[in-house]
């Protein structure tokens, strides 16, 4: 450490007053975490509770009870944030000292650079921008991008690889070995090599090929294309609807369709990249609210309205709220019921994405709206992809006649990208078909109770054991905090030892105290599956120490 300052004071000073901002934002944010959970987010009756049954898609009339609104996001350890912190400190400073080392033929470089003869042009590659990635991220990039050979079914075939050079290369071993699957979005299990959705796709790639080489405003419309746009429409309660070739796309293309510079976006803070990018792209104004705090966008909404475009003062032509259904790293579902009520108590538009929300919630699998019995009506914008709860690919925006017609006009998604592939329209017609009883007797409705039994039981576990969890008991993204940086790399590859197959995720992905193992589950797990997962989840956690519930109980005790 005294050589190191002794060549790099400023470095040293910058570290540890980084580190103590840090400390300080961490602490504030506990706090806030701290009054947002202090009571339980309960969800009030409300005059949106009925409506469900006069929508044409209601499944039951038991859906008028609507469910509770609570969710869990247990604060972090002040300990444990301080020693995360002194833990990425540590990091960094180990960081710099390698990348000395480097610069003067101490260890060996394996990271790009400017070649010699440009070193007087302006930097293509800029050194410090690739930092974390050379000297934390590269080092447990075994955890990431692993080769599968088979369907991200309830399990999967990893092809096995190793490396010689600390995971800068990787070199195919030739084993390849069976895990059971907690990392695949495959809610509803769709995401299969047989059976009727597999058969479909085969039989439709015989009839029209696997793509269309074309957009849909020229030759790339087909009849399955409008067939899944009709069914799709029905499906989730609105007159019309349009699909994409991708999910992303989907948000990121047509939200400029939507707003302009005169327009206000009230997005809230977690909302997904493809959300924020297409809102950065409309060109319009654009204010975060923290996430899924209804008094924070009730003040966002109030002081829109009073206050104004910025400097002229003049009303927005237009306010658009964007939330998700289900955030797929918190495991937290949107309170719904109050959006609505604030969007139309500030005659605002709403903005709901479905990615992870459409076929895993509802009782027939319909999403958020028929979660919390909300008319789908209330929602001006329903947008939601077809990779997560289908086992295809794609998206789609449903909305009213006039806004699809828009869309269909201007959006760059539709009038440049290559159509959704017609085997892929197949595979997602069949799968709603089946979640809807159109096909396969109850075959739907019982994955769909599957999905919904397996998220609330193994949620439920993992807190019994004394691991903090995050998020809603009808996600089916289940957040366990890990929160130590060396811990991440060591739990992906201590459950992996144990045949589980898991997502772990840290900073950036996540705040820099709140890194976690994110597990996915689907409606092929069976419950022996999900008791085989826990035991190993257990037995990790326990040699790592991660059951911090269990601890704070008994320091509280």
């Amino acid at each position: 450490f005294f050589f190191f300052f002794f060549f790099q004071p400023r470095l040293v000073v910058l570290c540890v007053v980084g580190s103590g901002i840090v400390l300080l934002r961490a602490r504030d944010h506990r706090a806030v975490s701290t009054m947002a959970q202090s009571k339980p987010r309960k969800r009030k009756q409300g005059k949106n509770d009925k409506t469900q049954d006069k929508s044409p898609d209601a499944a039951s009339p038991d859906q008028d009870q609507a469910p509770s609104f609570q969710e869990n996001f247990p604060e972090t350890p002040l300990w444990v944030a301080v020693v995360v912190m002194i833990g990425y400190g540590i990091l960094f400073v180990f960081g710099h000292l390698r990348d000395f080392m480097r610069r003067h033929g101490l260890e060996k470089k394996s990271i790009p650079k400017e070649r010699d003869d440009m070193l007087s042009f302006p930097p293509l590659y800029r050194d410090f921008e690739a930092f974390y990635t050379r000297n934390l991220y590269t080092r447990i990039r075994d955890c990431w991008n692993r080769p599968i050979c088979s369907v991200p079914g309830a399990y999967v075939n990893l092809d096995e690889r190793d490396s010689n050079d600390y995971n800068w290369t990787f070199y195919r071993t030739g084993e390849q070995n069976t895990y059971l699957n907690l990392g695949s979005y495959n809610y509803l299990g769709f995401a299969e090599k047989t059976g009727p959705c597999a058969d479909a796709a085969i039989e439709a790639t015989r009839k029209y090929g696997v793509t269309t080489c074309s957009p849909r405003s020229e030759l790339g419309t087909t009849r399955v294309h409008q067939e899944l746009e009709n069914l799709v429409a029905w499906f989730v309660g609105k007159p019309a609807a349009l699909v994409f070739g991708m999910g992303f796309a989907t948000n990121s293309t047509n939200l400029p369709i939507l707003v302009d510079e005169q327009c206000l976006l009230l997005s809230d803070c977690l909302n997904h990249a493809s959300l924020v990018l297409g809102s950065r792209l409309s060109g319009a104004k654009i204010k975060t609210f923290r996430h899924n705090d209804m008094e924070d966008l009730e003040s966002a909404l109030r002081n829109a309205v009073v206050s104004g475009q910025p400097r002229t003062h003049r009303p927005w032509k237009k306010i658009l709220i964007l939330v998700e259904g289900i955030y797929s790293m918190e495991g937290s579902v949107i309170n719904l019921p109050r959006v609505v009520e604030l969007k139309k108590k500030y005659k605002a538009y709403l903005y709901l994405d479905e990615a992870h929300s459409i076929g895993a919630l509802g009782k027939t699998g319909r999403g958020v709206c028929e979660h919390f019995g909300v008319d789908p009506a209330d929602v001006d914008i329903l947008m939601g992809t077809f990779t997560k709860s289908f086992g295809a690919a794609g998206g789609y925006i449903a909305a009213n006649q006039e806004v699809i017609a828009e869309m269909r006009a201007r959006s760059h998604g539709n009038m440049y990208a290559t159509a959704m592939s017609p085997p892929v329209c197949q595979q997602t017609i069949t799968a709603l078909k089946v979640i809807a009883g159109l096909e396969g007797g109850d075959d739907g409705k019982r994955r769909i109770q599957q999905l919904a039994d397996n998220s609330k039981f193994f949620r439920q576990e993992l807190q019994k054991l004394g691991f903090i969890v995050y998020g809603n008991d009808a996600s089916p993204v289940v957040p366990m905090l890990i929160f130590m940086p060396a811990k991440i790399a060591a739990v992906g590859r201590l459950l992996k030892e144990r045949g589980v197959a898991a997502v772990v995720v840290g900073y950036p992905a996540t705040p820099i105290v709140e890194s976690r193992a994110r597990f996915c589950l689907s409606a092929s797990h069976s419950i022996d599956d999900l008791k085989k997962a826990i035991a190993a989840i257990s037995e990790v956690g326990d040699l790592l120490g991660l059951k911090y519930a269990k601890k704070t109980q008994k320091a509280t005790a």
